[in-house]
């Protein structure tokens, strides 16, 4: 797919999202744009599945098969079995996308155009489709969020109506080629709007988006030295950092996704996102709860970790987790306002012996005392964890205008004698795109090769300091203790100084004589 016919795609789904953004806010209607999409996804899904693979013998299409037919029930129930096995869920023929977008625009006399109910009964089908199934899981309340009965929609049924069938045959003009296996458009698309509305939605897109630019590097940095087979996220969001680590991988990889997400919406996006990617139902297990409270995946290790988890949110802290496996070793808990090592110490409590893991954080967990001090100074001295700090330019975030950075752990490490610093927030490493730092390609790619590289010293760009110096300034790993970054202020002449205010006092004298000749003439006082 070529730059314009992606930009064209993307203005297309732009103005589509603009029929609902007069109506209510970038939150309220991502959530019926991207669930129209995804129900159009499930849709071209199963019509190209079928046609190719269970009717490629027969002479009529699945979009044909009406109840006219004679053993209409018997074939629908093999395609079913068939269908479900293999994708996950299933819908009827009458119940696709492109058949519902046509009745809903359909303006002929006597026929019902209103499709609200047909709709409502549609979606709860393609989960009822999946009971008892091993993909139930995965479809259960997947439309929960998609409200066809909000008044935001209109203060009529027929206005609703009229709302909801536009957006539909606005999305069914759209052709995502889902034939096509070397293109991801439809991926593609998705994920270019889950990042628009990201940035429309101010502090609130850090519960469900990590940009694009930062994925990218972390992915590249878990995936620099081996291939992930299984690669988590505990704080998952939409689940793009997982699927961008899938991008950072040679396509024949296929590694499954394991992610926990506490905000309801967003675990349902991050489902979506999954399958819509391609992601088959077995090779993903998404789950929806409290990370650190109720952690999900108990005893499982992964090849890969990334994470971006909430700043300094709030946890618990209770001294029951001074028996739990992910803290006990450490002998302290993170404090209950700042919870950023705990989510450190869970992760690290998931990473295999040979894995990566890399996670984003606020400056603070570098050089705060106290417990996190503590905690810290045990990855280093007891553990030797931490492979690399390195520091991300400012105001990179959606909402937040913070410094950031990003810790690399491992538990066993190529180069278990010095921690690598690398210091990415300087102005030449950055583009500054309106009100936002962005991070561009070739910024990333310094970074990777500078963290694979590993050189001793960077010029006022990375230092590789032995465990002797961090342990020599008590552990605190603030990055300008060991990337100086200094520079040095051109010497003052004070003799071309002292010239040049003399000349300036010579200008100022000429001025004010000539006021003062104009004031004469005027018959007025000088002003001064």
């Amino acid at each position: 797919m070529s730059d314009e016919q992606k930009r064209i795609l993307q203005e297309k789904l732009w103005a589509i999202a603009n029929i609902l953004r007069g109506k209510m806010t970038a939150d309220d209607y991502k959530d019926y744009i991207l669930g129209f999409i995804f129900y159009k996804y499930l849709s071209e899904k199963i019509e190209l599945f079928i046609n190719t693979e269970l009717l490629s013998e027969d002479d009529f299409e699945f979009a044909d098969i009406n109840e006219s037919m004679e053993d209409y029930e018997e074939l629908l129930k093999d395609l079913q079995k068939d269908t479900v096995e293999e994708l996950g869920y299933f819908l009827k023929p009458n119940e696709l996308f492109s058949y519902i977008a046509k009745k809903g625009n359909n303006e002929s006399e006597g026929e019902s155009n209103f499709i609200l109910d047909d709709l409502e009964t549609i979606l709860k089908n393609i989960e009822s489709s999946t009971m008892g199934t091993e993909s139930q899981e995965d479809y259960e309340n997947l439309f929960e969020d998609l409200d066809l009965t909000s008044s935001k929609l209109g203060k009529s049924e027929k206005a609703k109506n009229e709302l909801i069938a536009k957006v539909l045959a606005k999305l069914d003009e759209i052709d995502f080629k889902l034939h096509d296996t070397n293109a991801d458009i439809l991926g593609d698309a998705y994920e270019f709007l889950i990042g628009e509305f990201a940035s429309g939605a101010g502090k609130k897109a850090g519960e469900f988006y990590t940009p694009q630019e930062v994925s990218t590097l972390l992915a590249q940095i878990v995936t620099s030295k081996r291939k992930p087979a299984t690669i988590y996220d505990p704080t998952c969001g939409s689940g793009s950092l997982l699927l961008r680590v899938a991008k950072a991988l040679p396509k024949d990889e296929h590694p499954k996704f394991y992610g926990q997400e506490l905000t309801r919406t967003t675990y349902n996006l991050a489902r979506m996102n999954m399958i819509l990617h391609g992601v088959h139902y077995r090779d993903f297990d998404i789950k929806n709860e409290d990370t650190l409270e109720h952690p999900q995946h108990r005893g499982m290790e992964f090849d890969a970790i990334v994470a971006n988890p909430p700043f300094s949110a709030h946890w618990s802290a209770r001294e029951l987790f001074l028996s739990d496996d992910r803290f006990s070793h450490y002998g302290k808990l993170a404090p209950k306002t700042k919870a950023d090592f705990a989510f450190v110490q869970h992760m690290i409590s998931h990473l295999a012996e040979n894995g990566t893991m890399a996670v984003v954080l606020p400056h603070g967990v570098l050089f705060r005392g106290a417990a996190e001090g503590h905690i810290r100074k045990y990855m280093i001295e007891d553990r030797n964890y931490i492979d690399a700090v390195i520091g991300l330019p400012a105001n990179i975030f959606f909402g937040t205008g913070i410094p950031t950075c990003i810790l690399v752990l491992k538990k066993c490490r190529e180069n278990p004698n010095d921690i690598l610093f690398i210091d990415a927030s300087g102005e030449d490493n950055f583009d500054k795109v309106k009100n936002q730092n962005k991070l561009r390609p070739e910024d990333i790619e310094k970074i990777v090769k500078t963290y694979k590289d590993r050189e001793q010293k960077i010029d006022k760009y990375s230092y590789r300091a032995t465990i002797e110096e961090i342990r020599e300034n008590d552990y605190n790993l603030n990055i300008p203790r060991y990337v100086d970054t200094f520079e040095e202020e051109e010497e003052v002449d004070l003799d071309v100084v002292s010239s040049e205010l003399k000349a300036l006092e010579v200008g100022m004298n000429t001025t004010d004589e000539t006021i003062a000749k104009f004031c004469d003439e005027l018959g007025i006082a000088t002003p001064f």
